[in-house]
């Protein structure tokens, strides 16, 4: 009688298959699109559009709008998110978030225009209208994230003597953090794609070869950079699953 063969472990690629085909399809589909475009016979309005010393400045100022509101978010939302998470606060969670969700309700064009008007055109009033824009996800993540933890874990907490911010602190943050992390994510990816609207309150970014070139006319262009755009869009994304997916020890 022979004995049997054990299964063979899947390999890691096997195993986290989705977080290698996101960016391989993200680096083939952006490669197509500005190939394609450099097959194309270009004026030279989209070839000063295209050209990597203008849009490389663009593609930063992108980043500095996502990175910086993303940043406030967090520093705002993580706090707000644990304070209605405790029991005190139970009677305004449910309004709170309501509110939140009104707001996320909110057109951002309109949101943006409308504070560049009450505070000023530029860089901090763009940040601002992108914190309204992704608050919610992060805010309402941390919320549920601390109050789907089990009690019967804080209660075997507390009766080892930790104390109710000990056990905040040691239980149910650890246990929440993935779905944090997952409202970060979403904060991220809605962060990127809105802030090409700054352009239209002088803040610079990828939105402002869009807009010009939508003007304009020349589709080629607005198609290269509204690839470059859901591209970074795509990689910010795919990144946020890898830290998820640190988080909650899945990646092996």
């Amino acid at each position: 009688m022979t004995a049997a063969v054990p299964a063979r472990a899947p390999g890691w690629i096997r195993r986290n298959r989705d977080l290698v085909a996101t960016p391989v399809i993200v680096v083939v589909g952006l490669a197509g699109v500005l190939v394609y475009t450099a097959t194309r016979q270009l004026d030279s309005v989209e070839q000063r559009a295209l050209d990597p010393s203008y849009l490389w400045p663009r593609f930063l100022e992108q980043i500095w709008l996502t990175v910086a509101s993303t940043v406030v978010v967090i520093v705002l939302a993580l706090p707000l998110g644990i304070a209605l998470s405790r029991p005190a606060a139970a009677r305004i969670r449910t309004g709170t978030l309501a509110f939140g969700g009104f707001m996320q309700a909110l057109p951002a064009y309109g949101v943006i225009i409308l504070l560049a008007f009450l505070l000023g055109f530029g860089t901090t009033t763009a940040i601002i209208a992108l914190v309204l824009a992704s608050f919610l996800p992060v805010l309402t993540n941390t919320v549920v994230g601390l109050l789907q933890v089990d009690p019967a874990l804080i209660e075997a907490a507390r009766g080892m003597g930790m104390s109710a911010r000990q056990t905040l602190l040691r239980v149910e943050i650890p246990l929440a953090v993935p779905v944090m992390v997952a409202g970060i994510r979403v904060a991220l990816v809605l962060n990127v794609g809105t802030a090409t609207l700054a352009t239209f309150i002088g803040a610079g970014g990828l939105g402002e070869p869009i807009s010009s070139m939508l003007y304009l006319g020349r589709a080629q262009a607005v198609l290269a950079t509204s690839a470059i755009v859901a591209a970074l869009a795509l990689i910010i994304d795919w990144l946020g699953g890898v830290a998820e997916r640190l988080v909650g020890g899945r990646i092996g």
